[in-house]
């Protein structure tokens, strides 16, 4: 018994000398990371360049605390990053979103060198950094640098040395080995809609503090299948892209400290790394991260064709939406996909004289209309007006509305800045509305904020190809949602964009040099 009550006495006091909430408490290394972003999904074949002016359109860019405040990814950075005793996190620099987000084209090299200097240059001036977090999104383009994301990657770790350096991405990535020869840790959200950018930052932190205390051997295997799709097409709710998902999460539970990560690629970017690839991360072990890439690699070739799929165009779309609220099925989600610059105006227009009543559409982006309704009329006046179809021939005609202002005020649509948003009413109980630049409406909070009386809409009309799902469809606030291929400049069919820097070898049913063995 006095054995006994000796050993239990040390077990306590054993137990009671760890923190078992902590991970690496036991080590007494500080360890100091900072945090810097610069990211933009580019679509090239837009036709505005994206320089300085577009990039701080919503304001300067975040400095020191003012970065660990931007949620998202940084956010579930932060959170794992507090598990850990003596784990420092250092707000360094953050690039808002441009303006209109992905509507803008080709980043210029002056605003890639600005940016990208001014992280570098803060960066260095941290005493005793031991790691940098990146949180970026994978698809930027600049005139110029074929893999700004690589290239970014490079710059710091040559003015740094060999710091450890963790990449986390949007699964719209366009990225090849390249990147890898530069980042020591690279993983990439697995959802669309997305929901796992938290995720992803909590999983970097232990990544990059266990790498920096020597516990983590980061080991990278990447591998490209030569396959390009519409973003329509990754929706990870059905079909092969949930199947894939799935796949690699079944590698990651079978092995620890194995990530397995897959890009579906942006094609709307003419870069010569568009399409998708495969990342495998795994402790030191090259053999299984060798194998894992291998056996994602050919279960994607394998299903190649199955990505894409028939969406119907304008007419067809219409009529298939109009058609479940015949049958008694509202309300219906119109999801226009191929809006790339925010004012096409094609299924307002075919309702409008279809004589439709009881729908909403958001959002048009007309900023001169909004300025001639805030100069000269207050919510409540009649107004005749025509909207949208500005850009160009590609997103349809201005449309002529009569109808009554029916909000004028101010929503956050990029960044944490506030932006013009008006909102008419007009014909039988149809209401649109106005912003500035392209907004990709992903749920009602838009719609509730200008007064739209949203539980009794019959049809919602948006910009958007899959993250509209998130707010509508899996809420439940509507019953059924048809994807529209109206003419835009990102269409299903990406065989109608006009590649240059198209990979050597890339496959698509829209593309007529797709490889066919």
């Amino acid at each position: 018994m006095k054995l006994l009550s000796t050993a239990l006495i040390a077990l306590l006091l054993f137990g009671c000398g760890r923190d078992s909430e902590t991970p690496g408490a036991a080590a007494d290394q500080t360890v100091r990371i900072g945090i810097a972003r610069f990211a933009m999904e580019t679509c090239t074949f837009c036709p505005r360049v994206t320089d300085v002016a577009e990039f701080e359109y919503y304001g300067p860019p975040h400095e020191g605390d003012a970065v660990l405040e931007q949620g998202g990814a940084i956010a579930g950075f932060i959170h794992a990053a507090g598990e850990y005793r003596d784990v420092e996190v250092v707000g360094v620099y953050a690039v808002r979103e441009p303006l209109g987000g992905s509507m803008g084209s080709w980043v210029t090299q002056r605003a890639f060198d600005k940016y990208t200097s001014e992280i570098v240059n803060r960066l260095s001036e941290i005493p005793d950094l031991d790691a940098v977090y990146l949180p970026l999104h994978g698809a930027m383009a600049v005139a110029g640098i074929s893999r700004p994301e690589a290239e970014f990657v490079r710059r710091i770790k040559e003015k740094l040395g060999d710091i450890p350096i963790a990449v986390t991405m949007d699964l719209h990535a366009n990225e090849d080995a390249e990147l890898a020869d530069y980042a020591d840790i690279v993983l990439i959200v697995k959802r669309f809609p997305h929901y796992d950018f938290k995720l992803m930052g909590g999983r970097a932190a232990r990544l990059l503090v266990r790498t920096v205390r020597g516990e983590y051997e980061p080991v990278l295997e990447v591998r490209r299948p030569n396959l390009a799709f519409a973003t329509v097409y990754g929706g990870t709710h059905q079909g092969l892209p949930r199947d894939m998902m799935e796949r690699a999460r079944r590698w990651e539970n079978r092995h620890l400290d194995t990530f397995v990560s897959v890009a579906m690629g942006f094609p709307f970017a003419d870069v010569p790394d568009m399409g998708m690839s495969i990342f495998v991360q795994t402790n030191g072990d090259r053999a299984l991260a060798t194998q894992i890439a291998d056996d994602m690699n050919e279960y994607i070739r394998v299903n190649r064709r199955s990505f894409e799929y028939d969406i119907p165009k304008l007419i067809p779309g219409v009529d298939e939406g109009l058609g479940y609220l015949e049958a008694g099925i509202r309300p219906v989600v119109l999801a226009n996909l191929s809006d790339r610059l925010g004012d096409a105006t094609h299924i307002l227009g075919e309702l409008i004289a279809r004589g439709q009543s009881n729908f909403v559409v958001g959002t048009i982006s007309d900023e001169q209309a909004i300025e001639t309704i805030k100069q000269g009329y207050e919510v409540g006046d009649t107004i005749d007006i025509s909207i949208g179809g500005h850009t160009s021939v590609l997103a349809g005609r201005p449309v002529a509305i009569r109808g009554e202002v029916t909000y004028i005020g101010t929503y956050v649509l990029g960044g944490d800045a506030e932006s013009d948003l008006v909102a008419l009413r007009f014909g039988d109980n149809n209401w649109v509305l106005l912003t500035p630049t392209r907004f990709q409406v992903r749920t009602r909070a838009i719609l509730d904020h200008a007064g739209v009386p949203v539980n009794g809409m019959d049809l919602f009309v948006v910009k958007s190809r899959n993250h509209f799902r998130r707010g509508f469809m899996e809420t439940g606030l509507a019953k059924k949602a048809v994807v529209i291929d109206a003419p835009g400049h990102g269409p299903a069919d990406i065989g109608q964009l006009p590649f240059e820097n198209l990979p050597d070898g890339t496959y698509s049913r829209f593309l007529s040099a797709s490889d066919e063995d």
